[in-house]
């Protein structure tokens, strides 16, 4: 089984909207920042540029999006809801009614590639 069809068994195994809301995800990553490699190590998806900039989750009751070097980010819109304790990674965490700021996440996304570019 290739990398791709490891992640679209994992997204798809939760089978509800969390299944969801993680291909939404997935795209929009993937859209944002087409030169990023998606990845499937810990059992989730993760995309490295020079080293790993983001991945996505899911959990009992709801599902992140994780971005590596999150701390080292500029976050105007106040996304990061997750990890805002941790040395170096931020996340988002969803609730299963809570809308996607797109075109934040997308700049993130892009901030982490370029973050890792810089090191």
């Amino acid at each position: 089984m290739d990398t791709s069809e490891k992640i679209n068994e994992r997204i798809s195994s939760y089978g509800d909207w969390r299944s969801d809301r993680l291909r939404e995800l997935r795209k929009l990553v993937n859209e944002a920042a087409p030169e990023l490699i998606e990845d499937f190590k810990w059992g989730v998806p993760v995309w490295t540029y020079n080293g790993m900039a983001c991945a996505i989750s899911g959990f009992k009751d709801h599902v992140k999006i994780n971005f590596f070097k999150g701390a080292y980010l500029s976050d105007p819109k106040k996304l990061f809801n997750s990890g805002l304790d941790s040395k170096e990674h931020r996340s988002i965490n969803f609730a299963r009614n809570d809308k996607l700021d797109r075109s934040a996440i997308a700049d993130l996304v892009r901030s982490a590639i370029a973050y890792n570019k810089g090191k």
